[in-house]
């Protein structure tokens, strides 16, 4: 059963939470680039409100617009009234597939080959990540980029080409056990979700989670083959492979039988409290999908709700921390994160200009908007230039690779990182100091 919406058949009280006062406007990024009101969060829900009412259809114009939209969430945070910007954006995006505004034969294509067949099949998406590795181990990559031959490549290829994420040589399975116990006493039993860029880039920053899993009391979960969690196409207008993909995961991981469901990238989080709401219709699913919701926790999240201990060990560095938009905005989290990186002695947290502005990334933005999400990026890399800092921190995979292009095009020594990698070094030195 689906619970796919069109903007016509959308409680139609959601559209009308917007009271058009126009706070939303000064914390969009789009809007603060054009100063076109159709470019801002006000504009976007008059036009899917007009769609609503029958005024307009959903055309190539209102596809493009909804396209433009980052899907940030900066202006549910300064909303007064509440508006349930998420799920408008969503089924207004769904409408634009639905309606065929943006349809050609090659994004038609894409669009299968990405989202209905890669990112449904995690041992296929680890084949093809098995063969980027290859790519760039064997020098491949670099002997491209040394003789300059990236600009014989298509416009758009060769705009990606910088963007390319650095493949891990092994993958979350290798690193991680199905099941890991720590050495004294389980407080709690936890699955750890290890995701699909963050599975393939990012997997020892998911051996570092459960590194800090295991040192406060957790028994960790870790499926090692685990379906997409479904964020990208809910983003994208396919809100029933999203929901076939909520199922799976559901089933993998019975939410009743464990503590928590916890997450380290903050656009999954953002999706995965959210499949209540996905699934509602669903007489099956239902239930197992509100504890789902109860139960799935961002890392640092929990980490300060159970209590999590303070590491001994002194880490002298100086530290800045872009705030992703999904965990700030989608999931309210912005004071744990700080609490974690303060918690560390010695290391100096330095506070971002505009930590909670958009980087540009989000989910795919950066290749359906290159332009204004390299804007965004050099933006945001010049703030982090700025304070000085050796390091900044963020907690999203899309954020973590956007911000770490940025710096290597700069030439700049400034790393990333994420907060729960410097809390397990913390960890591992003080084993290196006994």
């Amino acid at each position: 059963m689906s619970s796919a919406e069109t903007l016509a058949s959308l409680d139609y009280s959601i559209l009308q939470q917007c009271m058009h006062c126009g706070m939303c406007l000064p914390a969009c990024p789009t809007y603060d680039a054009t100063k076109v009101e159709q470019h801002s969060p006000r504009g976007r829900i008059s036009l899917m409100r007009a769609i609503a009412d029958g005024q307009l259809t959903p055309t190539r114009a209102f596809g493009e617009e909804i396209s433009y939209c980052l899907g940030c969430l900066a202006c549910e945070t300064a909303c007064p009234a509440g508006v349930d910007y998420t799920h408008l954006f969503e089924t207004a995006r769904a409408e634009v597939e639905r309606a065929g505004a943006l349809a050609n034969p090659f994004r038609t294509i894409v669009r299968f080959l990405s989202l209905k067949f890669l990112f449904t099949r995690p041992r296929l998406l680890r084949w093809v990540g098995r063969l980027l590795w290859l790519y760039q181990v064997s020098g491949g990559q670099a002997l491209l980029r040394g003789l300059g031959l990236v600009r014989l490549l298509p416009g758009r290829l060769r705009e990606l080409e910088p963007m390319t994420p650095e493949i891990q040589k092994k993958f979350s399975p290798q690193l991680i056990q199905p099941l890991e116990k720590p050495k004294g006493p389980i407080r709690f039993r936890v699955a750890l979700l290890t995701g699909c860029v963050q599975d393939l880039a990012f997997s020892d920053i998911n051996r570092d989670t459960a590194d800090v899993l295991l040192a406060n009391g957790c028994e960790v979960v870790t499926p090692p083959v685990q379906p997409c969690c479904g964020s990208l196409h809910a983003h994208n207008g396919d809100p029933e492979t999203a929901e076939g993909l909520a199922r799976k995961m559901i089933d993998l991981l019975d939410p009743f039988s464990v503590d928590a469901v916890i997450t380290n990238a903050a656009g999954c989080g953002s999706h995965l409290k959210n499949y209540g709401r996905l699934l509602r219709a669903d007489p099956g699913y239902a239930k197992k999908a509100e504890e789902w919701d109860r139960k799935v926790k961002d890392i640092h999240e929990w980490l300060v709700e159970i209590g999590f201990r303070a590491p001994h060990s002194e880490t002298r560095q100086k530290v800045t921390y872009h705030e992703a938009c999904h965990l700030c905005h989608g999931q309210k989290i912005t004071k744990q994160p700080r609490k974690i990186l303060r918690a560390i002695p010695g290391l100096e947290l330095v506070e971002l200009t505009e930590s909670t502005w958009c980087c540009g990334s989000a989910g795919i933005y950066n290749i359906t908007q290159p332009e204004t999400a390299a804007a965004l990026r050099e933006r945001k890399v010049g703030h982090i230039q700025s304070t000085g800092a050796g390091a900044v921190a963020t907690s999203n995979p899309g954020c973590h690779l956007q911000i770490a292009t940025g710096l290597r095009l700069k030439k700049s020594n400034i790393r990333a990182t994420q907060p729960v990698t410097l809390l397990a070094q913390a960890y591992r030195k003080e084993k290196i100091d006994l």
